[in-house]
């Protein structure tokens, strides 16, 4: 369904495209009748869009000859965040991303001055982002649905399949949606556990609207809450190792994924849950600072293990 206002953008649009069209044809396009369409052209008329009016069997639209809509003027910064944000859009794991990418790009080109659209050719040709990790969903229809639900406050229930292939539904509270290691996250409160909780997107079978409302928490950080979530979500050890170092120290030389940061007198408490002690031992192996590990009593044998293997190979 689309909103009114895309839709008179959507009447400029076709008038800019074809130059002159019959009411019949628009009409039909933007599947309303004649009256709505009358407003739609109306209200454009009121933003100061000149438009000619042919009355009768034969009549159309069109807009006024010479007239086009003032190009668009951005900064070398705006034009450079346009464009990596166009580049970015193909890989965010969104449905069909790359059509509606060169939709865009055909729209803001046919309208930009030259030395911005030669700006915007340059980045598009020329830089790369790497993320090949994304998940892309069977469709945009989640994404579109939990964000307006989280904007406006309206709780949905949710069809959703596990890891496992396992159907649930609950009712949902969305508090923000997250982008993070390739996937689309969803967190907020889920009334079948009465608790936080997060969900993939690509796992989202179903979106329905409800008609009671919540109330956000003034303090919720959705990718704080995602990244705690999978930090401590059980597993085979539960790791703890204090880091003698501080805190930004810390942050800067392990990804916040790795664990709960707690700043100590001592140092840095980093609070894990993993089932590879060999990897975590190979993140701890490479950081510049002296560490004490506390648990488990295997980490150490692991650390152990990895530092013969390193001054081995550096033997050889």
């Amino acid at each position: 369904m689309y909103h009114p206002t895309t839709r008179v953008l959507a009447v400029l649009e076709l008038l800019q495209t074809h130059g002159r069209m019959s009411g019949a044809e628009m009409a039909s396009r933007l599947e309303v009748d004649s009256r709505t369409l009358r407003r739609y052209i109306v209200t454009l008329e009121e933003m100061g869009i000149p438009i000619t009016t042919d009355r009768g069997c034969h009549g159309g639209y069109a807009l006024i000859a010479g007239f086009k809509l003032p190009p668009m003027m951005f900064t070398d910064d705006e034009a450079l965040a346009l464009s990596i944000g166009l580049l970015a859009a193909r890989s965010l794991g969104l449905a069909e991303a790359a059509p509606a990418v060169a939709s865009a790009q055909a729209k803001l080109e046919r309208i930009m001055p030259a030395n911005l659209k030669r700006r915007v050719s340059a980045v598009d040709e020329t830089v790369k982002l790497d993320l090949s990790q994304a998940v892309s969903p069977a469709d945009n229809a989640a994404l579109v649905a939990l964000s307006a639900a989280a904007q406006n406050r309206q709780r949905v229930h949710l069809h959703y399949r596990s890891a496992g292939g396992d159907d649930s539904e609950r009712d949902f509270d969305a508090y923000g949606l997250v982008y993070r290691s390739g996937r689309w996250y969803v967190a907020g409160m889920c009334h079948l556990r009465q608790d936080l909780r997060s969900f993939r997107l690509d796992r989202i079978r179903q979106v329905q609207l409800l008609e009671q409302s919540f109330i956000r928490p003034a303090s919720f950080d959705a990718l704080a809450h995602l990244a705690f979530s999978v930090a401590t979500m059980p597993r085979a050890f539960a790791i703890e190792v204090l880091l003698k170092t501080d805190l930004k120290s810390a942050r800067d030389h392990l990804f916040d994924a790795i664990g709960i940061f707690e700043q100590t007198a001592d140092g840095v408490l980093v609070h894990n849950q993993s089932d590879d002690l060999d990897w975590f031992a190979r993140q701890l192996a490479r950081l510049p600072f002296a560490f004490e590990i506390r648990h488990p009593p295997q980490l150490r044998d692991a650390v152990r293990i990895c530092a013969q293997r390193l001054l081995a190979l550096a033997g050889n």
